[in-house]
């Protein structure tokens, strides 16, 4: 019975080391909310920690990547702009910061 408790410590140590994580970190499930922020944030390519700027200019960037006009859907579009919408939405509001995006 030692013999099992010892090898999950060490399993689990691994995991921690190997992985950033402990093993039962990775049954928690999360939030809907969480997974389509962490999908807009890879869609755009920014950080967790990016800014009004950088999420706006990265939205630029890709709808260069995704225009109709360039070969791009209109769902391509409006995808990258649903991401933008949701990621500033999850900062705090900054004042003169405006809201209408260049065009």
């Amino acid at each position: 019975m030692l013999r099992i408790f010892v090898i999950a410590a060490l399993i689990s140590i691994g995991c921690k080391l190997a992985l950033g994580r402990w093993p039962w970190d990775y049954l928690r499930t999360t939030s809907t909310r969480q997974q389509a922020v962490f999908r807009a944030r890879k869609l755009l390519g920014v950080r967790e920690n990016a800014n009004h700027a950088d999420i706006r200019e990265a939205h630029k960037r890709l709808l260069i990547l995704v225009h109709p006009d360039r070969g791009g859907s209109d769902a391509q579009v409006h995808e990258a702009t649903a991401a933008r919408d949701l990621l500033l939405g999850e900062l705090p509001y900054e004042p003169g910061q405006n809201d209408i995006i260049d065009q």
